[in-house]
């Protein structure tokens, strides 16, 4: 082994060379804790996808996604999409995945070579949407009106925001690459025009499930054996409700009556909240807008200009503002009101608008005002010059005020007062001191309505949540307070049969329906195609018979749906031809073809690019996800895909 080693062969070192650092590995997975482990470095990651390759799976060449940058976007999608809170968990998975995906192709594509280059980024900005936007008439709009573009816009830096961009343009690089052999016959091309273009009118019979639901009756005898077979599903039928003391009070109940407020108190809380009584500089506008779409050719802006100054010329002319915004306003949030926007503040609207309506004065009318919805024409009614409102203008506001906090505390210590001694000498004999009625309820259910009470679904709450028999608490009635105590409890039990008998019915009509539709729908369309007659066969079905208007089969057609979901065979039919039965889970439907209007070859060679180009983009979709799910299933089988599965329960939302 020595004399190998001491021969002088640049093949040979290598080869030693080799084995030491394949040692080195060696070492380095055994001896580092956690090498392999799903779990990553830090609590704020979500996700780390490793590099290709035999060394990218130990070495530190991934790509992390963080939570913070998972929460962030999944808050802003729930926020567009106005969803509520607890939707959170369920949308940060989605877009976890989506990043995993992004992140999967954009490695995909750097590895076939298709990475974007700043100059490559520079030539896309100055094309299309873009270019319209940053370069209008050939002119660059400055580093900082770009940068201020971006953070309006996207709330995001411009470096964030180009490599985004990047990102975008490397994966469509990477679909296009992919997708590039999809194509589409004329053939193709034709049928589906002629699917998409035919109309068809047709006479249809509708059983209804709720007119069905009727003629389930089912006897006695089978509700029990019903009710019996689901005493499971029945076991906690009847909710558990719980029987509560109260005393309940108001303002009227206080002692020396409703608190009085002194001049020199209301003097002393003007004083003490100068800010409260500030006006701001406003002014009450309305306007006329045209919109324009970020995305308009200049043909398109120029077009909503002249029709803007159309109208600013009628103005001049003493139109009616009012009028000419009804007319023509493309706001749809002031156009019925005559373009009326109210009081506006500094800073409310756009700054191009904003700096106009402050400038007129009242009565004047401005020309036109180009923002980035569009030409505004606009029109100031009043001004308010800031100033602070003077105290004989608001005493009547802080009298109010201060009548009701010291109503709210002086309720309050009466109701602590209360509770104190409901504590010591019993809730009847409390309320016996002030005065006040012990009011004992029947059971009742949590959502429950508590006689006597304005509101008492707070102290229904509270008192699911308290024990029978432990001290009185205080809570709050919509208008005034009450001492309450839980007096019994019922758990949640099953009722009789007697007592459930209506929802049983219930539950066994709902339970025979589907099959009932199904075999009545079955049965009427074999009567109507043997007896070539849908009316005789919707007449002994007891099914109404309804007439469509001339629709295509993207159409929705009442107590059907749209054609293309329920029954897209229908479009396949010629005249006189009946359907097979048609089942919508609420509707059962036989449908007999009167008129049938396929689409004129001018019509087909009319549209024949855009259907092409419709299918084409479809089948590239669909083979571009048929690409990527086998390319995410190559990573998760090469364990290149690692998830955090220690993930903190609520990420924060700093930054947002």
């Amino acid at each position: 082994m020595i004399r190998f080693l001491q021969k002088d062969s640049r093949a040979i070192k290598i080869v030693f060379i080799v084995i030491i650092a394949v040692a080195c590995i060696t070492m380095v997975i055994t001896l580092v804790p956690g090498i392999f482990s799903n779990e990553l470095s830090t609590s704020d990651t979500y996700a780390t996808i490793r590099g290709g390759g035999f060394f990218g799976r130990f070495l530190s060449s991934s790509d992390q996604i963080s939570n913070q940058d998972v929460q962030q976007l999944a808050t802003r999608m729930m926020q567009r999409q106005q969803l509520p809170e607890f939707v959170l968990p369920f949308m940060m998975q989605r877009v976890g995945q989506g990043l995993i995906q992004q992140h999967i192709e954009l490695e995909e594509a750097n590895r076939l070579g298709l990475s974007v280059t700043d100059e490559d980024l520079r030539q896309f900005l100055h094309t299309g949407m873009w270019g319209q936007v940053l370069f209008p008439k050939g002119q660059y709009i400055g580093d900082q009106r770009y940068a201020e573009l971006i953070q309006d816009n996207f709330n995001v830096s411009r470096d964030k925001f180009e490599s985004e961009v990047k990102k975008e343009i490397e994966e469509e690089r990477l679909k296009s690459l992919i997708t590039g052999g999809v194509s589409v016959s004329d053939n193709d091309v034709k049928q589906a025009y002629l699917q998409q273009a035919t109309k068809i009118k047709f006479n249809y019979a509708v059983l209804s499930a709720d007119d069905l639901r009727k003629q389930i009756n089912p006897t006695d005898a089978e509700l029990q054996t019903y009710f019996k077979q689901n005493a499971t599903r029945y076991a906690k039928a009847i909710p558990e409700q719980r029987k509560v003391e109260y005393i309940a009070f108001n303002e009227n109940a206080l002692p020396g009556g409703v608190p009085h407020v002194t001049d020199a108190e209301m003097q002393q809380y003007y004083q003490a909240h100068q800010q409260q009584f500030k006006v701001d500089d406003q002014v009450q506008v309305r306007h006329i807008l045209i919109k324009v779409d970020p995305n308009a050719t200049p043909q398109q802006d120029a077009a909503a200009k002249a029709k803007a100054q159309s109208i600013l010329d009628q103005l001049k002319k003493g139109g009616n503002f009012a009028e000419l915004a009804k007319k023509n306003s493309d706001d749809p949030g002031s156009k019925d009101q005559g373009g009326e926007l109210g009081f506006i503040k500094h800073g409310v609207t756009v700054p191009e608008f904003d700096k106009v309506a402050f400038m007129l004065q009242p009565g004047q009318t401005s020309g036109l005002v180009r923002t980035k919805y569009g030409y505004h024409i606009i029109q100031v009614e009043s001004k308010q010059v800031a100033h602070t409102k003077p105290f004989d203008e608001v005493k009547t506001t802080i009298e109010a005020q201060l009548t009701h906090d010291m109503e709210a505390k002086a309720e309050q210590a009466l109701a602590q007062q209360i509770q104190t001694e409901a504590q010591k000498s019993g809730m009847a004999a409390a309320a016996a001191a002030h005065h006040l009625q012990l009011v004992t309820t029947d059971y009742l259910a949590q959502q429950a309505v508590v006689p006597g009470l304005a509101d008492g679904s707070k102290l229904l709450a509270e008192a699911f949540s308290a024990k029978q028999g432990a001290a009185p608490e205080v809570t709050t009635t919509g208008e005034g307070y009450a001492v309450f105590q839980v007096a019994g409890v019922q758990a949640a039990h099953a009722p009789t049969f007697d007592q459930w008998k209506d929802h049983v019915l219930d539950d066994f009509r709902e339970e025979q329906l589907p099959s009932l539709l199904a075999r009545k729908t079955n049965e009427m369309a074999d009567r109507a195609h043997a007896e070539n007659d849908l009316a005789k066969a919707a007449k002994e079905a007891g099914a109404t018979i309804k007439t469509s208007d001339l629709v295509t089969r993207d159409s929705q057609v009442p107590d059907l749906g749209q054609i293309s979901s329920v029954a897209p065979d229908l479009i396949s039919l010629n005249v006189g031809q009946m359907s097979k039965a048609i089942n919508t889970g609420r509707t059962g439907v036989v449908a007999q073809i009167t008129d049938k209007q396929a689409p004129s070859a001018d019509d087909i060679k009319k549209n024949f690019e855009q259907t092409r180009e419709a299918i084409l983009n479809q089948r590239r979709e669909e083979m571009f996800q048929v690409f990527v799910t086998d390319l995410t299933q190559r990573y998760e089988k090469e364990g290149r895909i690692r998830i955090n599965r220690q993930q903190p329960q609520q990420a924060s939302q700093t930054g947002l």
